[in-house]
């Protein structure tokens, strides 16, 4: 079935039609016309009411649970409302002052990003969500142990007492040149993070500075890029809060919930989802079964870019939660953590 655009509504099915979603969105229950003759205003009975509402059904806007004579927003409903009619409020002083005081905060960045997260859910009442790039490591040590005639072990010793292991495909290497390239490695880049001596190997290696045969050379060159290549496509994905998604309305389908969490364990399909936020400028919104990820759970998910000032995306934000979510108030706060973000990232 094809959406009509809001603007093909008559004016009394625009206004009933909000009025049913502003008062889901509120309540998590579905809406009867006499509650909408009675709160709306709109000078019509509830026969009147409840033949509008029985329009939008048949436009696939609304639809009536089986256990209630209410009516709810469908999620193509949801959608037109969140494109077409929603009146976005600004987070007020306090919830602003709550996300950039746990942003500014002294500590490692992964501590303020998480507390920046926690502080999004707890505001939000829905489970907050961060991706950023992996932290590059910074270079103590380097080893290379070898596996075999065209393998070798990578071993990387962070000056946090981090130890990573990368397998490196180095078709016939001798164990000389893996100790001398590890040597240099260690020797050279000591107290740089991977992009640095990445960069530094290449420039030195161009103009033949390096104090290495062609092997150890190669060998050099071919385990900094594999490192670099894997670590940056590694996020760090920290969610916050998902105990907020179990609350008095969303305990009246645990099945729902229980999907919900089961689905936030799966946070590979999480970082892809958030990653697929990058592209846009605007907040991206993913409601129920529009993302397959969480169609069982019929869950929502608000995601905004954090972008530096030069205006590269260096992570994404959002948040999770029932597809009743309040998208209004939300989707600013969210933007709102986005900027606040990106000061501290950049």
């Amino acid at each position: 079935m094809i959406t009509p655009p809001i603007r093909e509504l008559t004016d009394r099915a625009r206004d009933v039609f909000r009025m049913v979603v502003e008062s889901y969105l509120d309540t998590g229950a579905p809406v009867g016309s006499r509650t909408i003759a009675q709160i709306s205003g709109l000078n019509l009975s509830p026969a009147s009411i409840r033949n509008v509402m029985q329009d939008l059904e048949e436009l696939g806007l609304l639809a009536a649970p089986h256990t209630s004579a209410g009516r709810m927003p469908t999620e193509t409903g949801l959608r037109l409302f969140v494109d077409g009619m929603m009146q976005a409020s600004e987070p007020s002083i306090e919830e602003r002052a709550a996300i950039e005081r746990n942003a500014a905060e002294h500590g490692p960045v992964e501590e303020a990003l998480a507390n920046t997260t926690a502080a999004l859910s707890g505001l939000s009442a829905c489970a907050g969500l961060v991706l950023v790039p992996k932290a590059e490591p910074v270079l103590r040590q380097f080893g290379f142990v070898p596996l075999s005639r065209d393998r070798a072990l990578a071993v990387l010793v962070g000056e946090d007492g981090s130890v990573e292991n990368r397998v490196v495909e180095l078709p016939g290497m001798d164990p000389a040149a893996l100790q001398r390239a590890a040597n240099y490695l260690t020797g050279t880049f000591g107290g740089l993070t991977l992009s640095q001596a990445r960069a530094r190997v290449e420039r030195e290696l161009g103009q033949q500075r390096a104090a290495l045969d062609s092997a150890a050379a190669a060998l050099v060159a071919r385990g900094l890029a594999v490192w670099s290549e894997d670590g940056g496509r590694r996020p760090v994905l920290i969610v916050r809060g998902q105990a907020r998604l179990i609350d008095t309305a969303a305990t009246e389908d645990l099945d729902k919930v229980s999907r919900l969490l089961d689905e936030l364990e799966g946070q590979e399909e999480i970082a892809r989802l958030l990653d697929s936020a990058r592209e846009g400028e605007a907040t991206r919104i993913f409601i129920g079964s529009e993302n397959k990820l969480f169609a069982l759970s019929g869950s929502s998910v608000i995601a905004k870019p954090v972008r530096a000032l030069d205006g590269r995306v260096v992570g994404v934000v959002g948040v999770i939660g029932p597809t009743r979510l309040n998208y209004a108030r939300v989707v600013p706060m969210v933007d709102f953590t986005a900027a606040t973000l990106a000061r501290l990232l950049t």
